[in-house]
């Protein structure tokens, strides 16, 4: 109603607090999908992209035209990390606080971890549990004895959160990983 009002008239929506809280509420679960801390630029990306797709929502006096949606949505994105880390999600629990060998320090001061970075620490696949991943990391001890093995791979990728988690929680010296996880330190999981 409000897009055919605004393509009739050029008349533009003052949304309510409730239908703005919904908007960016929706807008925040579906980026937590892709990244769990967005960049600048990301959230530009996102807030002019729902201004072309809703040009009503365009703000009057921004000379972007978003701007205020961008602020709004970065508040919104912290909001909603928060409630993530509140039910355990184990990512976001890390980054928050880090534990180091029985002592508890203060907040950490990298926040934005992505894959590549030492706190990343992704949930266990849907449908998956720490026991079922134990079972595929014995499966996997099997399969490394054998030559020329096609499972390794799959297993290894099904097994990563598993061994993030390990890594970060438990903090295991390198000879007691090796032994517990020997594919990870094959060429072939090496070299990719």
């Amino acid at each position: 109603m409000a897009s055919h009002a605004f393509h009739n008239s050029g008349t533009l929506l003052s949304p309510s607090t409730k239908l703005k809280s919904d908007i960016l509420d929706g807008l925040a679960s579906e980026i937590i999908k892709f990244k769990v801390y967005p960049s600048s630029a990301d959230f530009d990306d996102v807030a002019l992209a729902l201004i072309k797709q809703h040009p009503c929502l365009k703000e009057q006096g921004s000379v972007s035209g978003y701007y205020g949606w961008k602020i709004s949505l970065k508040y919104k994105m912290a909001n909603y990390r928060t409630r993530l880390r509140n039910i355990d999600c184990t990512e976001l629990s890390i980054n928050a606080m880090k534990e180091k060998r029985g002592k508890s320090q203060g907040p950490n001061q990298v926040k934005k971890t992505r894959k590549a970075e030492v706190n990343y620490c992704p949930d266990y696949p849907v449908g998956k549990t720490k026991d079922s991943l134990e079972e595929e990391r014995q499966a996997l001890l099997i399969e490394v004895k054998k030559k020329n093995s096609q499972l390794i791979k799959t297993k290894m990728e099904k097994t990563f959160s598993y061994r993030r988690q390990e890594i970060l929680q438990d903090m295991p010296f390198i000879t007691e990983f090796g032994e517990r996880w020997p594919a990870l330190f094959s060429e072939s999981e090496v070299i990719f």
